[in-house]
């Protein structure tokens, strides 16, 4: 009776049989992982809150920066997710500029916009950042206003960026990157978790995004000194140029 006891015992607490399901059933449960952020619900589906919340936080930024690049008679613009088009009203109607985005309700939103105010020079399409369609060298300036924080794989996208522009062209971009001030960085990040679910990532290092690409850096600043965005202005190097590290 005693070693048959004993043997119950042993038996009732070997973990293994403490759940119904075995433990192959238990470990091999594939865990929900977040979508990317241009997957979000947000980025697809809430097109009238980005149209009435985004020109209050980006708008001034987008126009100031669009109207220093002086675009000459012509120029062939590019913008890297385009969106509903509220920054196609700062490119000049001497220019020819194409608008590609992954969202089809956006396009839809900024096609509405160009045929209502007849913007002939510009034409929206869909595509995806980070494989963008086009030949090698094909824009004088290419832009991209708080995408790249967006999309799967920012450098990539920037890599895109570089390689449709040709050397001596212009590429313009908005962003919010990491704090280099820790405790402001800390800050920001603590909200990530709920920002990546809602469409964007707060944790993005603007090195990382850069780093390798045949660029000169023009310029780079905040527009303010609170301002927790970012404008890089640089030139596309030729490929006998030495890139900066």
């Amino acid at each position: 009776m005693v070693s048959s006891t004993i043997r119950k015992s042993q038996v009732l607490k070997r973990p293994d049989l403490q759940n119904d399901r075995q433990p192959s059933e238990r470990d091999d449960k594939p865990k929900k992982t977040p979508p990317p952020p241009h997957a979000s619900f947000l980025y697809r589906n809430l097109t009238p809150a980005y149209e009435l919340v985004w020109p209050m936080v980006a708008r001034r930024n987008i126009q100031v920066s669009i109207g220093s690049l002086e675009i000459s008679h012509g120029a062939r613009v590019l913008e890297v997710g385009v969106g509903t088009g509220l920054s196609l009203s700062a490119y000049p109607r001497h220019a020819h500029v194409t608008g590609v985005d992954l969202s089809q309700p956006m396009l839809d939103k900024a096609n509405e916009r160009i045929s209502e105010l007849g913007w002939s020079h510009i034409n929206v399409m869909p595509m995806n950042a980070e494989e963008l369609n086009f030949p090698d060298d094909s824009f004088d300036i290419v832009t991209s206003f708080h995408v790249v924080s967006v999309v799967s794989n920012p450098k990539r996208m920037m890599s895109e960026m570089a390689r449709v522009c040709r050397p001596g062209g212009r590429i313009l971009l908005v962003n919010h990157f990491r704090s280099q001030n820790p405790w402001i960085a800390r800050m920001i990040d603590s909200a990530g978790a709920v920002t990546r679910h809602l469409g964007w990532r707060t944790d993005l290092k603007f090195e990382d995004v850069v780093s390798e690409l045949p660029l000169r850096m023009d310029r780079l600043y905040k527009p303010s000194p609170v301002s927790l965005f970012t404008i890089m202005s640089a030139t596309k190097l030729d490929n006998a140029e030495p890139v900066a590290s």
